[in-house]
């Protein structure tokens, strides 16, 4: 009897999850739909596995707009870049992503902000990273690279050092980043503070990739009872290192900090609570400029050809400068701003690696226009999907052999900046999408740029690195950790780079 009603409970389940998923149908004006052949689930096996091999195989089946079942979700994905302006300038009354910010939020950092808005903090931060704010950051960041990368190669001593080059990578511009902007032991910098800086500045990042390498499955939902244990042990101690009460006793903190902590007392965000949305900034703020300068440095040392045009610009520019390296407190702006060889290459590497979601809740029914013309109904209640991994990035119209790492890709034969790629014959606005785009593009652009080619610069020239077996493949991407942010600074609703950690040796070059 029992087995006979669990059994009827289940069949009931199938057919009334058969019936949800197969209530929908396309209406006149709408996308090719796709339902898959699960009840409910939908594609969201497949997508969840590998979302970039999915898109790719329904491109090919239904052209470069659709709407596929996930997981109970509808979403219609638009692949075609021509028509992306459409959807990154539409109203947020029309195309929104607070509810899915808030989601992420709350599943991943238990960040919970009374009225919160998103189009609110991004105008209240804004300031903070431009202009005389936004050169004190550059400024301030060159500083700490050189406390936390040449005081850690003085420390380790003379001689070869074999290290994870994503570590190295990830660990100085974090480590660099969370002193820039949360402060620094103390002022004037002394041979002592700048230590503990180092110090602590490592406590906070090995804290930090702990939750770090958790962050795929707490988006998903899917920790294993340990793993809910070591996030909350984790989470714990990075709340405390960054618990308002300690940062209020660090110098040299960035107008950025102090106008984020304003904006949350001025909501009426308790200490805790404030605790919690700094950890999620550092997370926000940092978790993609070490990916990224990974990236782009394995590039460079697969590439011989690549790191000799690269190191060549820099010895140009060092033999042009006023003083000498070692004298240097900062990196000059005109400087930083005359390297289109390292442009072009972080341009190159952040087109094969950079790989956010861009998406957006649709508030009510629209009609999206499309660039050819052609015209397509939206349904209240979706979500639309952009991956700009996929087109523009990867694809072989826009560019020639689009997997090959070419680094003057983004050069014009005349050395400079190269911006006029064409699809279908147009000439593209969109034509790689890393930092996101219409009112959503990364706030933080600048900076994080800047960061990136102060660490490269600071690593050639100050050291040698060589892979430990030069005949390794390029990593392969982690498919679980395609990100879901839209931006470097601010949580939306989709994201990441892809990384894999490679080993690489790092020595003194008697700096």
């Amino acid at each position: 009897m029992t087995w006979a009603l669990l059994l009827g409970l289940l069949a009931a389940l199938l057919l009334l999850l058969l019936l949800l998923s197969r209530r929908r149908t396309r209406r006149p004006g709408e996308p090719p739909l796709d339902l898959g052949s699960i009840p409910w689930l939908g594609h969201a096996l497949e997508f969840g596995k590998d979302a970039a091999s999915f898109l790719t195989r329904m491109k090919k089946k239904h052209g470069d707009i659709f709407t596929v079942l996930v997981g109970g979700r509808y979403v219609t994905v638009l692949l075609d870049p021509h028509s992306y302006d459409a959807v990154v300038w539409e109203p947020h009354s029309k195309l929104d992503f607070h509810a899915y910010a808030v989601f992420l939020m709350e599943r991943i950092f238990d960040v919970q902000l009374p009225h919160y808005s998103p189009s609110d903090e991004k105008a209240k931060m804004k300031p903070t990273l431009l202009h005389k704010d936004l050169q004190a950051l550059t400024d301030s960041m060159y500083a700490n690279l050189r406390t936390v990368l040449l005081g850690d190669t003085t420390e380790a001593g003379s001689g070869w050092h074999e290290i994870s080059l994503l570590d190295f990578s990830y660990s100085c511009l974090l480590r660099a980043g969370y002193l820039t902007l949360y402060g620094v032991e103390a002022l004037p910098r002394t041979h002592e503070s700048q230590a503990q800086d180092r110090a602590h500045s490592a406590d906070v990042f090995h804290t930090f990739r702990q939750l770090d390498l958790l962050l795929p499955k707490l988006a998903r939902g899917s920790l294993s009872a340990g793993d809910k244990d070591q996030a909350c042990r984790v989470k714990g101690r990075l709340w405390k290192l960054l618990s308002p009460a300690r940062l209020a006793t660090r110098a040299h903190r960035s107008n950025w900090l102090e106008s984020y902590l304003l904006y949350l007392e001025e909501m009426g965000v308790s200490a805790d609570m404030q605790a919690r949305a700094l950890v999620l900034q550092l997370w926000a703020t940092q978790g993609n400029m070490g990916p990224a300068a990974f990236w782009l440095l394995i590039f460079l040392l697969k590439n011989p050809e690549a790191l000799a045009a690269v190191r060549g610009e820099f010895e140009q520019l060092l033999s042009r400068a006023e003083q000498p390296i070692s004298q240097m407190t900062t990196l000059p702006q005109k400087l930083l701003d005359n390297m289109p060889v390292l442009d072009s290459v972080l341009s190159e590497s952040l087109r094969l690696t950079a790989a956010p979601f861009i998406t957006r809740e649709v508030m009510v029914d629209l009609a999206m226009p499309m660039a050819d013309g052609r015209e397509f109904s939206l349904r209240r209640g979706d979500r639309l999907l952009l991956f700009p991994f996929l087109s523009p990035q990867k694809d072989p119209e826009i560019y020639t052999d689009p997997e090959v790492f070419k680094y003057n890709r983004f050069l014009n034969s005349d050395g400079s900046e190269k911006k006029d790629f064409y699809k279908d014959g147009k000439r593209l606005k969109n034509y790689s999408m890393p930092w996101g785009a219409g009112h959503n593009q990364c706030l933080g652009k600048a900076y994080a740029i800047s960061s990136i080619k102060q660490f490269v610069f600071l690593v050639l020239v100050h050291l040698d690195l060589e892979l430990i077996n030069p005949d390794m493949e390029i990593p392969e991407f982690d498919l679980s950790r395609y990100r879901g942010r839209e931006t470097v600074w601010q949580l939306h609703h989709h994201q990441p780079l892809l990384v894999t950690p490679a080993s690489a040796c790092v020595g003194g070059k008697g700096c």
